[in-house]
């Protein structure tokens, strides 16, 4: 594992869509990130050179979780505001400005109602994808309010309707109530969309490591620690210690927090290829 800080010195892990210069350093960086050719410039390339292309298929997936220093991201009563500090709020968004679509799972969608907007910096907005298997969750859902990009609702074969107007419902098989990431991301590339977000919560993040769906996990760790709380992680028990998942990690400063960059393209399953448009 190699240590590594970013932003550097003299660069704030912070900027608002205000902060002039910051602002604009930003949206230099990102139209650089997608055009696909020229070297990432710092102080952002080393951290998200990674995602630009996939290093097992054309897909690329990364999860982000913000928890403590004992692996909690919510108290038990689900309480999880201020775990995290503003710095790993804005790299939040800088991700969901590199993307090209936000996954959640509808438990998230309900619990904490996001928008799953691009705000806090510059960038274009992703798609917004929910995992609604049995189709719970309500057409006032902010996820589901027109922000000028795709929306998907993602439900069990057979459950019928879609909850807001412009959203496009996408029906897979389910087997015991649960469908399979892998599916999730094909169906999502059939309709031309290549970089994924996988933004929580726990079990839907879970789900996409057990199946071997991730290509990097961004682990933001707060220096808190709450004692108990939900996990950040929800995986099947292993008997011994050496059975645990192991990964190149490479770790980068942002204000007072660290940032875990976790390389699973080891374990990365074969999904297959965005679907251009002709």
């Amino acid at each position: 594992m190699s240590a590594k800080n970013s932003p550097p010195p003299g660069i704030p892990g912070c900027e608002s869509r205000a902060s002039g210069g910051s602002a604009d350093a930003w949206t230099h960086f990102s139209n650089i990130f997608r055009a696909g050719h020229q070297p990432l410039p710092p102080p952002w390339g080393e951290l998200f050179a990674p995602l630009r292309a996939g290093a097992v298929d054309d897909l690329v997936v990364v999860a982000q979780v913000g928890q403590s220093l004992d692996g909690r991201i919510a108290t038990e009563s689900g309480h999880s505001h201020y775990i995290n500090g503003p710095g790993s709020l804005t790299h939040l968004h800088r991700l969901r400005s590199l993307v090209d679509a936000v996954l959640i799972g509808v438990g998230t969608a309900i619990a904490d109602d996001p928008q799953l907007t691009v705000r806090r910096v510059s960038g274009p907005q992703p798609a917004r994808v929910i995992i609604d298997p049995r189709g719970r969750l309500s057409a006032q859902a902010r996820a589901f309010i027109d922000a000028g990009a795709a929306r998907y609702w993602i439900v069990a074969a057979g459950v019928r309707g879609s909850p807001a107007a412009g959203v496009e419902t996408i029906d897979l098989p389910a087997v015991e109530g649960r469908i399979e990431p892998a599916a999730i991301l094909a169906a999502l590339a059939e309709r031309g969309l290549r970089r994924f977000l996988i933004e929580g919560g726990a079990q839907t993040v879970s789900r996409f490591l057990a199946a071997g769906c991730l290509d990097r996990l961004h682990v933001m760790v707060a220096p808190t620690i709450l004692g108990s709380g939900r996990p950040s992680f929800v995986l099947s028990p292993i008997a011994r210690a050496d059975q645990a998942l192991r990964m190149p990690v490479r770790v980068h400063r942002i204000e007072d927090e660290m940032l875990y960059d976790c390389d699973l393209s080891a374990q990365r399953m074969r999904i297959g290829a965005a679907k251009k448009s002709t």
